[in-house]
């Protein structure tokens, strides 16, 4: 977590023109096109450079054995004697139809005059969209094909196949595409590429503009365009029809024109729905004309290991939190000593809590015992340099520290880089929603929020005494959202910064930053800027005040003192509040 893995030298900003990218990419309109989508709601400039890396990447998602750098694959194709390599991109799992077109691909070869062709079976580990089989299901898939060799027609020989994962994301840009496609593999040493129909193409939306739900590009374009695509080099194109299921032999092949009625086509969107169905092999000796009735799947079709896994997933596919989507790394969290968590970090099921307090919100004091005003507790929910978006949980029993979702229920991400703070929140204060700024917002409803600006990163979960310096009210979506800019005790600069006048002169340009940052870190993700009650901060005392505000708003939350009577349902914006905890409404 905030591992320096690269260094970007010499850097050029330049300007985002999404109209002419989308238009010289994808060569198609179509608004609701994933990738064009994602284009559109990026910023108004982008970042490019030299990456010099440091290491080698590791993702630790149980998938590192199979990313191969381009030293290590020309290494083992050198290993198994290869005189020549042929590549076959893969973002599906591999079924009898592809291994028949990789097996003849390599007997071309071999009558071209190549002793020992190897196969680079190379499926795609970036980013796809959320419908695809995802990565782990797709390798494990191919692992089963290998397993099985020949004995299976939808099996692969290991002794002459070399699998490895290929970085890049997949955009769905079609004929453009696949140019970097076949053209990428060749600086692993590949020298011939096997291209089917409709290369790195889709359904279109239906808003697609000329083709809507159709294929957003002619089926045989990709193949027209790599074989005649400039800087395609040496590199050479094997390029292949559309395969059938054979019933007579249980082996899918080219069909044969003078007995069709012997071929069975079985779609992707058959296959997975006889997955999803959880169909069994077919008899090999009666396999019936509608295998969705039947429910089962021709044994030829898939080797029959394979073809479970992909059941399981099809069964299971709601389960998001249990696949690998595409290639990001898993990291374990830099937490404190004194909480505990469960789930994977970077999914919905992590859940840290705290080990001696019941509720990170409500038990933990508002600041340290004996401390004077100026001084409150911090608990960090994102540490520095970490842009996984954590907070803690109102309405969860315990309020343990998560992470949030978008609308898709996706875990949220900072995508305007990484925040140069640690971020938390003061536990014991509650900003009422029915409190009014005097430009008249509503509170926003939660803890208030922490701007920690030392040096170091603070774990997850810490609880740091830490010294008030001012405060920033963010204006977001028509809600206040005061900011409390503060500094630990434990910083080195601690003993010179008392004010935001001392940071400034501490670390000149500092309040600028974060300003700029609460500004405009939504603006990467296609949103407009935020907007600030004003531009300065305020004074330490004002801030002060402010927690003073909401520490008596969360005791009338909490039913303490005068407010004892009151009753939570009266109380604006606090359905489902997850209040009984020792220090709140708890016995």
């Amino acid at each position: 977590m905030g591992k320096t893995v690269a260094i970007l030298r010499n850097p050029e900003i330049y300007a985002n023109r999404k109209e002419e990218i989308v238009a010289r990419m994808f060569g198609v309109i179509d608004p609701d096109h994933p990738y064009i989508k994602h284009i559109y709601s990026g910023g108004d400039y982008l970042i490019g450079g030299e990456v010099e890396l440091l290491g080698k990447i590791t993702y630790n998602d149980g998938l590192d054995k199979w990313r191969k750098t381009a030293t290590e694959l020309t290494e083992e194709f050198a290993a198994k004697g290869a005189d020549t390599v042929y590549a076959f991109q893969t973002r599906n799992p591999t079924h009898a139809g592809h291994a028949y077109l990789m097996r003849s691909a390599g007997e071309d070869l071999r009558a071209k005059g190549y002793q020992k062709p190897v196969l680079w079976l190379s499926p795609l580990g970036g980013w796809t969209k959320s419908d695809d089989v995802p990565l782990d299901v797709r390798v494990r898939q191919h692992e089963r094909v290998l397993e099985a060799g020949t004995s299976h027609p939808g099996g692969l020989d290991p002794e002459t196949t070399v699998m490895a994962i290929w970085p890049a994301p997949m955009v769905y840009a079609g004929p453009t595409e696949v140019q970097f496609h076949a053209k990428s593999r060749r600086s692993a040493g590949a020298s011939y590429f096997v291209v089917g129909r409709d290369p790195a193409g889709m359904k279109g939306s239906p808003n697609a503009v000329a083709h809507p739900d159709d294929d957003l590009y002619d089926g045989d374009h990709g193949r027209y365009v790599l074989q005649n695509s400039p800087g395609i080099g040496d590199m050479k194109m094997l390029s292949f029809v559309k395969v059938m299921y054979d019933i007579t032999d249980n082996v899918m092949k080219v069909p044969d024109a003078s007995r069709m009625d012997d071929f069975i086509s079985i779609s992707g969107t058959k296959m997975r729905l006889l997955a999803r169905n959880g169909a069994v092999p077919c008899s090999p000796t009666n396999i019936p004309t509608d295998l969705v009735e039947a429910n089962c799947i021709p044994s030829g079709f898939m080797v029959p290991d394979g073809w479970k896994g992909v059941v399981d997933y099809y069964k299971n596919v709601d389960d998001s939190e249990r696949w690998i989507p595409w290639s990001r790394p898993r990291v374990e969290p830099t937490v404190a000593s004194r909480t505990k968590y469960e789930g994977q970090f970077g999914t919905g099921g992590f859940k840290l809590v705290h080990k001696e307090y019941d509720s990170f919100w409500h038990d933990i004091p508002l600041r340290p015992s004996g401390e004077s005003d100026g001084i409150i507790n911090l608990v960090t929910e994102i540490p520095m340099r970490v842009t996984a978006k954590m907070e803690v949980q109102k309405t969860v029993e315990g309020n343990p520290i998560m992470q949030d979702k978008n609308k898709d229920g996706s875990p949220r991400y900072y995508s305007y880089g990484t925040p140069f703070f640690n971020y938390g929140f003061i536990p014991q204060t509650w900003e009422d929603p029915s409190m009014i700024s005097p430009e008249g917002n509503f509170a926003d409803n939660d803890p208030l929020d922490v701007m920690e600006v030392g040096g170091d990163a603070l774990p997850m979960g810490s609880i740091t005494p830490c010294r008030v310096l001012g405060s920033l009210e963010l204006i977001d979506e028509g809600e206040t959202d005061h900011k409390i800019i503060c500094i630990a005790l434990s910083d080195p600069d601690a003993p010179s910064i008392h004010s935001m006048d001392d940071l400034d002169r501490v670390k000149p340009g500092h309040t600028a930053r974060l300003v700029d940052w609460l500004k405009r870190y939504k603006t990467s993700d296609g949103k407009p800027e935020n907007s600030l009650a004003r531009d300065t901060p305020t004074t330490a005392q004002e801030a002060n005040d402010i927690i003073a505000e909401t520490h008596a708003r969360w005791r009338k939350l909490c039913g303490h003192g005068d407010d004892a009577g009151v009753a939570v349902s009266s109380l604006k914006g606090t359905d489902g509040f997850a209040l009984d905890s020792p220090a709140c409404r708890g016995d």
